[in-house]
């Protein structure tokens, strides 16, 4: 059954280099039986609906923390929050200026509220088959060319950690009176640490929604919506997130975010200074490779900038692929990665991250790249 399969992996010595951000290290997460703590909305527990207490002061922490006028939590990931954000701004017929490779939930926005679409073609950095960010010219000209566009979407961070210039995109859509939506999915941990690029909710986005699972330590489906000016329509953000959202939101998860916030809150600084010293020394064992690369803005100029908590190891020109890569560091060195495409494969890391699982990894890739030769 699932639920001995989930022991099963939890008890093996498999070292997770994917989401969520929480690592299952056992340091970062509540102790307590999660089934002694699931309940419905029951009086003095508040309500996401119409939250008055306790998922208020959680809403209110979450906007404090990220500089946000107003942030909505969300319980059934960060897809609820593009749809919801997506359809508050607007109506059939519309169109919307976004990427090919943006989230799915971008277009299935596009087919359930009947939309119109115009195409950002993003380069791709030919040394690492990455996609590049997007650049600020590039919106600009899509949005000399079709006048028309109502809304803009920018993925930033990507799923590679390839980060956009928030800020002077949305200059260029403000000057046209025009919603900026980020979808920063994976930016969740950005913005407090100088070591990493700034988050989004600072950068001039109208809108910024995040999943805390993905780079946190918090449950899988937890996630914000984050209010950023007053252009945004939180009246029908929050119509459409009703409309959108499990009417029985779970307390396990809202919990979740709520421990993560205030994990935050307390000890942000000491948590990333310590993740940055295990990143700093990570890419410094990783930097002699002879045939792999693990690659961020030094080796990409075309990235505006980079996110070095997602390790993307380039297997370009290597004759490996980066499905192969995957599955030897699965079978022979017991590391999980998130994703593998043809020519790279990404560890995801986060606060959570033990040395030694960067040690692991970095021994593996290592031993890898000396078969090579």
């Amino acid at each position: 059954m699932l639920y001995d399969e989930l022991l099963k992996y939890a008890q093996s010595d498999v070292y997770p280099m994917h989401m969520p951000g929480h690592k299952r290290n056992k340091e970062f997460l509540p102790k307590a039986n999660s089934f002694e703590l699931d309940i419905t909305e029951i009086h003095g527990f508040d309500d996401l609906r119409n939250p008055q207490g306790l998922l208020k002061e959680t809403e209110a922490l979450a906007a404090y923390l990220y500089g946000s006028l107003r942030a909505f939590l969300l319980v059934n990931g960060s897809t609820s929050g593009i749809l919801a954000a997506i359809g508050a701004h607007t109506k059939r017929g519309d169109k919307i200026l976004f990427a090919q490779s943006s989230h799915r939930s971008v277009s299935n926005a596009v087919s359930l509220f009947g939309l119109r679409t115009v195409n950002l073609d993003v380069d791709t950095d030919e040394s690492s088959g990455v996609q590049c960010s997007v650049s600020p010219t590039m919106v600009e000209s899509a949005l000399n060319r079709e006048p028309d566009i109502k809304l803009v979407v920018i993925t930033s961070p990507s799923y590679e950690g390839v980060v956009s210039d928030i800020k002077a995109i949305a200059d260029i859509v403000h000057s046209r009176d025009i919603i900026l939506l980020v979808d920063s999915a994976h930016g969740a941990h950005l913005g407090f640490s100088d070591g990493f690029p700034s988050s989004a909710t600072k950068c001039g986005a109208d809108i910024v929604v995040m999943s805390l699972h993905k780079t946190l330590p918090a449950l899988t489906q937890c996630s914000l919506l984050h209010v950023c000016s007053e252009r945004a329509d939180i009246a029908e953000i929050y119509r459409f997130l009703f409309t959108l959202q499990t009417s029985s939101p779970s307390y396990l998860f809202m919990s979740s975010i709520d421990y993560c916030l205030r994990l935050l809150d307390t000890y942000s600084i000491k948590l990333f200074n310590a993740y940055e010293h295990k990143l700093t020394r990570f890419y410094k064992d990783v930097k002699v490779f002879r045939n792999l690369r693990v690659i961020g803005t030094a080796l990409c100029p075309s990235f505006f900038a980079f996110d070095p908590g997602k390790i993307v190891i380039s297997t370009k020109n290597t004759g490996l692929s980066g499905f192969v890569l995957a599955d030897i560091l699965r079978d022979e060195y017991k590391i999980e990665l998130e994703l593998a495409h043809n020519n790279y494969a990404i560890a995801m890391t986060s606060i959570c991250d033990t040395w030694e699982g960067f040690s692991r990894l970095a021994s593996a890739l290592s031993a890898i790249d000396d078969s090579m030769d």
